[in-house]
């Protein structure tokens, strides 16, 4: 039988780590060893109790949970599940956490102290034991696996270029990786679905927005796609394309979730499938799952698509990717440090 999940509980909130706690342990596979009522504590109990997983509040006292995570991927990673309000601050932060290296977050369902949090009691336990399995350090890129010529797809073509990502576990992260290196001259437009809840997508464009040279925002039903911007799927919407003469434009809508997700970048896929004047650069990125796989291999029937997906070596979770790449439909594999060059040249 495998060994427990070995799980430190950080949150400044005796009521909150209590039932943190009590979830956690209710599931056979986790084994709470600890908790800890603010940073510097978590800190030292994490150098005593050596916890395979920490859930860390991001709003502490003494030391908040940015510094204390920091802290910890400099001195000694661990992978880390944040917990997270939906305050403005609390999304903002919790992506910056991304950034610094957290594995996932789950958003507290009503403020600080939420007294239901039984309703993501599922989600948390699922993100901690994925977060075990989660890789924290990113190799270095190798050479990009190819499988047909770089530009095969896109030879004399007048058609519109769209660049459609998808991403899941990690992809914040991945995301600020790719869209930050995309030139601002880029002459396509770009969609992102990111599995996030409502609340974050926004703090995510705007996060991303300020990093980088190209525009980017939370998409909005009715947006006409320009070259130039990101439009990043809003949480709890599914976002498709549609085309009305030569423009293109974003819908938004609130059909059931797709395998659990939505946005969902499957819906997404399938959309830009069913439009025959665009040419699609479909990039998959880290995530848990086969999110992307059934609408690649439509994108892949139906229109012309050059397919991206991101390596093993630079993914948190090697799930969507991998699924994608099974298809053998993916023309090339590329760390994500070399995702931007590569569209770059595509377009």
């Amino acid at each position: 039988m495998e060994r427990n999940i070995q799980v430190l509980v950080v949150d400044d909130s005796a009521f909150m780590r209590k039932v943190i706690t009590d979830m956690l342990n209710s599931d056979p596979r986790i084994h709470v060893i600890g908790t800890a009522r603010n940073g510097e504590d978590a800190l030292l109990k994490q150098k005593q109790l050596r916890p395979d997983v920490i859930t860390l509040d991001v709003e502490m006292p003494v030391l908040n949970g940015l510094e204390t995570l920091k802290k910890m991927m400099n001195e000694d990673p661990c992978p880390v599940v944040m917990i997270s309000s939906t305050t403005k601050e609390g999304t903002e932060n919790t992506l910056i956490a991304m950034e610094y290296g957290a594995v996932d977050f789950v958003a507290k369902p009503s403020g600080a102290i939420s007294l239901d949090l039984d309703k993501v009691e599922k989600e948390i336990i699922e993100k901690v034991v994925l977060a075990a399995k989660a890789k924290l350090k990113q190799a270095t890129p190798t050479k990009p696996i190819i499988s047909k010529s770089l530009y095969q797809p896109f030879v004399k073509s007048q058609k519109q270029k769209i660049i459609a990502i998808g991403t899941s576990t990690g992809g914040p992260k991945a995301l600020k990786d790719v869209i930050t290196k995309v030139p601002a001259t880029v002459s396509a437009p770009i969609l992102v679905v990111q599995h996030m809840p409502v609340g974050f997508t926004k703090s995510l464009a705007d996060r991303l927005n300020s990093l980088s040279s190209i525009t980017v925002k939370e998409a909005k039903d009715g947006d006409l796609l320009e070259n130039g911007t990101a439009y990043i799927a809003p949480g709890g919407y599914h976002l498709v394309l549609r085309q009305v003469e030569s423009s293109f434009f974003i819908k938004t809508h609130l059909e059931e979730p797709r395998r659990g997700h939505r946005p969902s970048v499957d819906v997404m896929y399938e959309s830009l499938s069913t439009i025959s004047d665009i040419e699609t650069i479909a990039v998959i990125m880290t995530g848990m799952g086969a999110d992307g796989t059934e609408g690649l291999m439509k994108l892949k029937q139906t229109a012309s698509c050059y397919a991206i997906a991101e390596s093993e070596e630079s993914c948190v979770v090697f799930g969507m990717p991998k699924a994608a790449i099974k298809t053998k439909l993916v023309d090339e594999v590329v760390h994500v440090q070399d995702i931007a060059e590569r569209i770059s040249r595509l377009v």
